[in-house]
């Protein structure tokens, strides 16, 4: 990924928040999106953190359909004209904006009126577009939280040139997410909102224990540092008060200079650093090399852009436990 596709100038520098959802104001409109022929809500996700939040969240009652197929790299993503043809079609649209610029360009045309970006329901930072550290020392009480998202309505959280969209790396902000989602089905299918409601509470509890797993395993470390390819991990690292060094930044398939490989054998040495991890969807070359040259072990920390057989676990949750242990193995988790 590089700033290029993180950061679409057009998609993003005249963006204003959608807010929770947008909803049509023609006369005569219901406020229930009319269901596809199987009686379902047809719900469209642009990729598999978006995807995974519809199925939990909408269960029996929606049909979900996935714009990026596992094993594709999601900010790589075309459109093929069938695709964004059925976009207007569907029911709700769940996509993150800022991630995918084919998706965001095909999302703006396709004009459905129940359409939800994950970006406006928590608040997006900037971390992880400069290689170097990644402090993760702020502590964020329950209390800001809610501060924070009650403030999230009509502000622009893509604007702002190197704003890290990984927000579902961080279970407190997936939950965000998560609720926000809940609400936009509620809203399109008043009919079952008791069922959503009831799954999006079922969701954020395993998301908060997921929290706690995180909280309680990377607590106590010989070191609060690791490296990995792709700067993902912004968040978690400032969750868990965890330092992120990128190789190269934000872009996993670039090779790094000579003089960022010698600053992390500096920082591999000084911070007790044993691993370099890399992701299941890029290469592990760049990885390697520097494991090579450092004698550092290599390993995987998955970004959960999408599920494939390569990936340690069926679902999200899985995933981030598979993560987890991964950290915990890399940092000397006591």
């Amino acid at each position: 990924m590089n700033v290029r596709r993180l950061i679409p100038t057009t998609a993003l520098a005249g963006a204003v928040a959608l807010g929770l959802v947008s909803l049509s104001a023609c006369a005569g409109t219901s406020d229930a999106a009319d269901k596809g022929s199987s009686g379902k809500l047809d719900v469209v996700a642009s990729f598999y953190p978006m995807q995974y939040l519809a199925e939990q969240i909408g269960g029996g009652h929606v049909a979900v359909n996935t714009l990026t197929k596992p094993g594709v790299e999601p900010h790589d993503l075309e459109l093929k004209p069938r695709q964004i043809g059925e976009l207007g079609e569907a029911d709700v649209i769940l996509y993150l904006k800022g991630i995918q610029p084919a998706v965001d360009d095909a999302i703006a045309q396709a004009g459905v009126e129940n359409t939800v970006d994950a970006a406006t329901l928590t608040k997006l930072e900037a971390h992880g577009t400069e290689v170097g550290h990644e402090h993760g020392t702020e502590e964020h009480s329950d209390e800001e939280h809610a501060a924070e998202e009650a403030g999230h309505e009509g502000h622009d959280h893509g604007s702002e040139a190197g704003t890290d969209p990984h927000i579902w790396l961080d279970p407190v902000k997936y939950a965000e997410v998560a609720k926000g989602v809940g609400t936009a089905l509620e809203k399109a299918d008043p009919a079952n909102a008791a069922d959503y409601k009831k799954n999006t509470d079922a969701l954020v509890k395993k998301l908060g224990d997921l929290n706690t797993e995180f909280e309680t395993g990377l607590k106590n470390t010989t070191t609060k540092t690791f490296i990995t390819t792709h700067s993902a991990f912004g968040y978690l690292a400032e969750r868990y008060g965890l330092e992120q060094e990128g190789i190269t930044g934000i872009d996993p398939e670039s090779e790094p200079s000579p003089a960022r490989i010698k600053e992390l054998q500096d920082i591999a040495e000084k911070d007790k650093v044993s691993t370099v991890f890399f992701e299941t969807l890029a290469s592990d070359k760049t990885a390697k090399t520097l494991a090579g040259d450092t004698g550092l072990k290599t390993d995987v920390l998955d970004p959960l852009e999408g599920i494939t057989d390569k990936s340690k676990g069926d679902d999200y949750i899985e995933v981030m436990q598979s993560n987890l242990a991964a950290l915990k193995k890399a940092l000397g988790a006591k």
